[in-house]
């Protein structure tokens, strides 16, 4: 049956260390239906191919979906590249903190940095977020 049939690499303790098994989507939608035979079960159906019943009734979903059909791939998903920059941030010398003439209404944060820099946020505010923005202005 193509590729599944090759061996299975394992270390002194019996982990994986070679390549996973890649099963066509042919191979995959036989085994599915043999599951829709009277009687049949997943988890003999999965030992007879040597396949974990788990990674089975993965498959049974996909089939179910109507997503285990030729051309659904995931190697045939085309990816658009992406490129990752940081913003740059202004100087300190460059920023003028002004105080308001009242305290904000509502929710409200504000963070005072040694170096005199003050950052108010106004609003909820998401933890994740603010915790990697005090890292970023404090590595500057």
């Amino acid at each position: 049956m193509g590729a599944s049939a090759d061996v299975v690499m394992t270390d002194k303790l019996g982990r994986r260390s070679g390549p996973r098994r890649q099963y066509s989507i042919a191979e995959k939608r036989s085994m599915v239906e043999e599951t829709h035979v009277p009687g049949a079960s997943v988890p003999e159906v999965a030992l007879r191919h040597g396949v974990n019943a788990n990674l089975l009734s993965v498959w049974r979903g996909l089939h179910q979906q109507g997503r285990l059909i030729e051309g659904t791939s995931s190697k045939q998903t085309a990816l658009l590249p992406v490129k990752v920059s940081m913003p740059t941030l202004l100087p300190t010398e460059h920023v003028t903190v002004r105080k308001p003439a009242a305290k904000p209404q509502g929710v409200w944060m504000e963070v005072e940095f040694a170096g005199g820099q003050r950052l108010r946020i106004h609003g909820r505010v998401d933890r994740a977020m603010l915790k990697d923005l005090i890292v970023a202005l404090s590595s500057r």
